[in-house]
């Protein structure tokens, strides 16, 4: 996966927070124990989180049996469909009365 680092490229974008008072604070005492800038601590946090959490939503395993399963499902022809298949042979909505 690509990573996300926040400084590769310029920052054009805004992100806007509501936020209860009291994790304000918590925000910018955390920033601030860091030496950063509010707006610092919590994109490298969350872009951070980000990272940990998307590779689990883009990739996945299959068995050997599974996969070879999962290929003959893609490589099978489609189920019939005959409703499809007469819906698709019938004029259009604007063929019909001259449009």
């Amino acid at each position: 996966m690509r990573s996300l680092d926040s400084r590769a490229e310029t920052r054009t974008e805004k992100l806007d927070l509501r936020l209860s008072p009291s994790v304000k604070r918590a925000l910018q005492y955390a920033a601030r124990a860091e030496r950063r800038s509010v707006s610092d601590f919590v994109l490298e946090s969350a872009l951070a989180h980000a990272e940990e959490t998307l590779p689990s939503r883009q990739h996945f395993g299959l068995s050997a049996e599974r996969w070879a399963a999962f290929q003959a499902a893609l490589d099978a022809p489609p189920n019939p469909a005959p409703r499809l298949s007469q819906l698709l042979h019938q004029p259009s909505v604007f063929e019909k009365d001259g449009f």
